[in-house]
Formats: C-alpha cells, structure tokens, sequence
C-alpha cells in the first residue's frame, strides 16, 4: 500500500469525525423531540397550591379537636374518657404543588417557554413537572435545580442538583427528584447544555 494511499485512508477517517461530530453538534438545532408524558396518578387532580401543615401545625389541631371532643362528651352526657380517634387532615393526605415558575430564555440564541412546577405526592415523593414547554434545541441538555435565581453559566448556577438528561425540547415531561432533597436551596429550574457548559433556559421557583 503506498503512502498516498495511506494519507488518503487517514483524511477520509478524519472527514468521517468531523462530519459525526459535526452532525451530533449541529443536528439538534433543527431536528425537535417532541414528549408528552401524563401527570402520574400520584399527583394527578392537583389543580392549586395546597398547604401542607407542619408537625407543630398538626399537634395543634390534633389537640384542638381532642378538647373540642371532650367538651361536646361532657356537654351531652357521655363518657369523658371515650374520645374518638382523630382523622389525619385531608390537606395532609393529598399531593400538592409545592413550587411554581415560568421559563424564560437565557439569551436571543437560546429560548424557553412553558411552565415547571414541583409536585409533592401523598406518600412524600418528589416530582418535576414541566408542561407546555419548549426550548431550543441542543447537545446533551439536562434538567437542573439549581440556587441561582436566574443562573447564566456556572459561575453563578450556584448548588445544583442534576435531574437528568432532557428528555425532549418540546412538550409535557416528568422528571423524579431524590427522596430526602431539601429543595430550599434551590430556586430555580435550568436546561443546561453539558458539552459547551451553557444555559438554555431557566425558570424561577416561587412557594
């Protein structure tokens, strides 16, 4: 095999790279990935943010309506000491919306739009919602929480907690978040292109 032939093998390899790295680079601007995943029964009917109490909140009214009890036993004659067991509050026993926010794009290169809202379910568990969504397309995007309000790279994306891959830049998405996250610390959703270490778009948290 001569040289020529050898230099020719090794330029077309190097044409093929670059024309894959090419196309895994440049192909999602054009090409969409359209989702669109139902709410889990879990959290499904949740139509309003509903307050959950806390624990001291709870006890309150547990004793409450133990006292309010005994004194309609003793007002109508009947044993003091038979107090009926108390039922859990129905707010506590529901899924809930936890957090909402609206995205926004981060730039007039990269745009966002549609809704994400934090679901919490009955038995606890955590769930990212994004609805009516859409952003640019790009490499490798993953789903953030991060603590930056409105975080335009790493510098200021703050802690951040990955979700995972985006699982397409148009439509409805559900994204598990981790038992035991304190989702305090974040204030924010961010789609965030790993390769190039840019942000997509963002939506801001509020309660």
């Amino acid at each position: 095999m001569s040289r020529r032939t050898i230099r020719l093998g090794v330029a077309l390899l190097g044409l093929i790279a670059i024309v894959a790295v090419g196309w895994y680079l440049a192909s999602p601007l054009f090409i969409n990935q359209t989702v669109d995943e139902a709410l889990p029964e879990s959290v499904a009917g949740v139509s309003e943010l509903v307050e959950i109490p806390s624990e001291e909140e709870l006890e309150r009214i547990s004793a409450e309506a133990i006292r309010s009890i005994e004194e309609a036993g003793l007002e109508g004659g009947s044993e003091p000491d038979k107090v009926m067991e108390e039922e859990m509050p129905a707010s506590a026993l529901q899924a809930a919306v936890l957090h909402t926010g609206e995205f926004m794009g981060a730039d007039e290169f990269h745009q966002g739009m549609g809704s994400a809202a934090i679901y919490q379910a009955a038995d606890g568990s955590l769930l990212l919602r994004l609805e009516n969504f859409r952003v640019t397309n790009g490499p490798d995007l993953h789903v953030l929480l991060a603590n930056g309000e409105k975080p335009t790279g790493e510098e200021n994306m703050g802690q951040f907690l990955d979700l995972g891959e985006l699982k397409g830049n148009v439509g409805n998405q559900n994204y598990e978040i981790p038992a035991g996250t304190d989702l305090s610390i974040y204030n924010s959703v961010v789609i965030y292109c790993q390769p190039f270490h840019v942000v997509f778009a963002t939506a801001t948290l509020t309660p």
